[in-house]
């Protein structure tokens, strides 16, 4: 049974893998490459590590995700992924739920999407025999917005002990700068490391704290495509 990596080597070659049971919190600002980033994790681990993926979504339709891979050539195995779509619904479309694809009401709705993630790692788990399955979030700022700290927290503390049980792989995206400080502290208890962007002078750069014994340093990256193509340290 194989740890997970994030497939950016530079980062892989300075964490190493990640252990099972790890819970990752990808914190940067708007407009940093974030999303692109926990994208490239989905097709590292679901084509080359044969890890299965579970997607919550609550700002892109599950169709739009879908097209965002097969339009950059990183057509994605269905049988490894799982996408709950918190948002079609929400937003009047109509909403056709298909072997890898379940429908959430809203993203108010934290009770039924923990019904839906229970159902996908049983497909995977139980059904399909998959060991190493990832959980992505994107994105918690959203489920910050509809419901309080309390119930978030709650709702999450439920679901990252369930990774660290199934040995699976967590990583919840947060805007920075959109929450109450105090509220990202609370948050953090949960997580046993941190993926951070951020942006200088127009540029962005990416650095992995918590996941081995020192933080990596701040590597420059840009976003050639679809991919993240790492430029160098700073």
């Amino acid at each position: 049974m194989n740890d997970f990596m994030l497939g950016i080597k530079e980062l892989d070659s300075i964490t190493g893998s990640i252990k099972k049971g790890s819970n990752i919190m990808l914190i940067g600002p708007p407009m940093s490459g974030k999303e692109t980033i926990l994208n490239n994790i989905m097709y590292n681990g679901a084509v080359k590590n044969g890890n299965a993926v579970i997607k919550v979504t609550t700002r892109n339709p599950a169709s739009q995700i879908l097209e965002w891979f097969n339009e950059n050539n990183m057509s994605l195995p269905d049988s490894k992924i799982g996408i709950i779509d918190c948002i079609t619904k929400t937003i009047g479309k109509e909403a056709v739920e298909t072997e890898n694809i379940k429908i959430a009401n809203s993203p108010v709705d934290l009770t039924g999407i923990g019904v839906k993630i229970s159902q996908f790692f049983e497909d995977f788990f139980i059904k399909k025999k998959i060991a190493e399955i990832q959980l992505h979030v994107d994105s918690l700022s959203t489920l910050m917005m509809y419901s309080n700290i309390q119930t978030v927290f709650r709702f999450l503390h439920v679901f990252t002990g369930r990774i660290k049980a199934a040995g699976a792989m967590g990583l919840f995206l947060v805007e920075d700068g959109m929450h109450d400080e105090k509220d990202i502290i609370t948050l953090k208890q949960l997580f046993d490391g941190l993926i951070e962007v951020k942006i200088e002078n127009d540029s962005n750069f990416i650095r992995v704290v918590g996941l081995s014994s020192k933080p990596t340093p701040w590597f420059e990256f840009e976003i050639d495509g679809a991919r993240i193509k790492i430029l160098g340290e700073k």
